[in-house]
């Protein structure tokens, strides 16, 4: 009896050549939309939303994770490149290029007849190799100086902002990572401790760095001083207005007189909790000092008057996430309680003033001692500038955490492909059997990111290529130079690539690239699938 194929009539089936040639078109088809993009010199995409706002970027995630992507394959292909960002910060468009390009190379070795799994084969060797290759070409830098990491992230940024911008945003997410990086305590790197806050006005050039914390509201009382030096900044998780009881109760009274006397007793509860923080504040503070208070939980108009009178800054519902930024920016210890109030629980900041912008009012809280915490304060005169440099930001202080955490560089500027690509070649001659011809495949796509950063920056992709190689053979580690489309050594302009954004992508587009060729057969159900039963 022959056998009977069990598939909804309505479904859209694709058997062997033509599962693949889909795959392959998908991949090619994301690779030309991502490919202008890579590199300094790369251009912009503007994506503009359903409700007319505009996007300008080049970031390979914020473009994958915006862009609407019907076809299967390329969802699944920008699905792999986001999670690389995800990882390691960097990355994404490399990644979507190269996976291109191996399933555009393997496509000439298939229309040939060779099978799949031999290429396939081919990979895995090439990305073993690879790997070992990436372990002896990475540049050991010990104990990272400043001037390396400036570097690493001035090269991750200006493929991402215009050079005037990354290069001053670089400094800012070196300085940040820095500040955080407690070396004594022997933590890993929290990038957490960065708050990145926003404000619309001047220039992108007016972006810094707040050795502090920037709060996103001001004090609600307009008697409170504005501008205070050499505070003692006191952090509470403690409710200074009325709340109701956290369990149904009910309170009787019989006359005037007893509600008097309830209401009394109610608020006599909240202002003694007020009392004991203006008589800890006149124990703690000398001459020329100033108390600022930071709360968590609410304070009601009758304590913030108290507050004022007693030449207080009380600040209310600030943001949990900021409590621990706090705790670490200015050495303050957050307190559940204003019972047994101690000097050792406050922290200290040379200086905590408010601003404001438009009717939003923003607190800064500056010049602390030894802060493990800082906000990278991001300006722009409208929207989408912010948003770009937000999303840089991000990759900017990821770059860094990553050569410091790494303790090794690779060279930029196409250098690793190029000699990767040269060494790949050479090894393909000792790999015997058809498996050679996925190890070459795989040499010749790793050419793709070098050919399309002369490309894009409007040098003769091959002349460019050829000439990079050329040094390579002569032995020197050369990468291509935007400028002037000749060769260069990325060591001496100051160009490098974070190791593990380089392994990543090397194991990543290799086990998806495998995978999209051992597609045989691509089946999607029908709209009516589950309604036919």
């Amino acid at each position: 009896m022959s056998s009977v194929k069990m598939l909804n009539q309505d479904a859209e089936h694709a058997k062997r050549f033509v599962a693949l040639a889909m795959n392959i078109n998908a991949a090619k088809g994301l690779q030309e939309v991502m490919k202008s993009n890579l590199g300094p010199k790369g251009t912009l995409k503007m994506l503009v939303g359903g409700a007319g706002d505009i996007k300008l970027t080049k970031d390979g995630k914020t473009l994958l994770h915006e862009m609407q992507i019907q076809n299967p394959t390329a969802a699944l292909i920008a699905r792999t490149a986001t999670a690389q960002d995800d990882i390691c910060g960097d990355g994404t468009t490399s990644t979507v290029i190269f996976i291109g390009e191996l399933l555009k190379q393997a496509e000439r070795h298939l229309a040939e007849g060779v099978h799949p799994r031999v290429i396939c084969d081919g990979f895995d060797i090439a990305k073993v190799e690879a790997t070992k290759f990436l372990d002896n070409f990475k540049i050991k830098v010990g104990d990272v100086d400043r001037e390396t990491l400036e570097c690493v992230s001035k090269t991750a940024l200006r493929t991402k902002l215009h050079e005037e911008l990354a290069d001053h945003i670089g400094n800012v997410c070196v300085d940040a990572v820095l500040c955080i990086n407690d070396k004594e305590a022997e933590v890993p790197i929290d990038l957490f401790m960065v708050e990145i806050m926003h404000m619309q006005h001047k220039s992108d050039l007016s972006s810094r760095l707040v050795r502090g914390l920037v709060l996103d509201h001001g004090a609600r009382h307009p008697d409170m001083p504005k501008t205070l030096k050499n505070c003692h900044v006191m952090v509470l998780n403690v409710d200074l207005e009325y709340t109701k009881s956290e369990v149904s109760s009910n309170f009787f009274y019989s006359s005037a007189d007893q509600r008097e006397k309830l209401v009394e007793s109610e608020r006599k509860f909240t202002d003694d909790k007020v009392r004991q923080v203006i008589e800890f504040k006149r124990e703690v503070c000398g001459e020329g000092e100033s108390f600022v208070l930071i709360n968590q939980k609410g304070i009601d108009p009758l304590s913030l008057d108290m507050l004022a009178k007693a030449g207080i800054l009380g600040l209310r519902r600030c943001k949990r996430r900021n409590m621990e930024r706090l705790a670490k920016s200015c050495g303050a210890e957050a307190m559940n309680s204003t019972e047994g109030l101690t000097k050792a629980c406050l922290g200290w900041a040379g200086s905590v003033y408010e601003e404001t912008l438009g009717e939003e009012k923003y607190t800064f809280v500056e010049d602390c001692r030894n802060p493990h915490s800082c906000t990278i304060l991001v300006k722009g005169p409208n929207k989408h500038t912010i948003d770009q440099i937000k999303d840089a930001v991000r990759d900017g202080l990821r770059s860094v955490k990553n050569a410091i955490e790494d303790d090794a560089l690779v060279p930029g500027a196409g250098a690793l492909e190029v000699a990767l690509s040269l060494f790949l070649k050479e090894h393909s001659k000792q790999v015997a059997g058809r498996s050679k011809l996925g190890v070459q495949a795989y040499a010749e796509a790793l050419l793709v990111i070098p050919k399309t950063l002369a490309s894009n920056a409007g040098h003769d992709t091959m002349d460019a290529l050829i000439t990079v190689q050329d040094e390579h053979v002569k032995g020197m580690i050369a990468g291509l130079d935007l400028s002037t489309g000749g060769a260069c050594v990325p060591e001496d302009i100051g160009v490098y690539d974070n190791l593990r954004v380089k392994k990543q992508m090397i194991q990543s587009a290799g086990v998806i690239a495998s995978q999209l060729l051992l597609v045989d057969e691509i089946m999607r159900a029908g709209i009516g699938a589950g309604k036919k039963g």
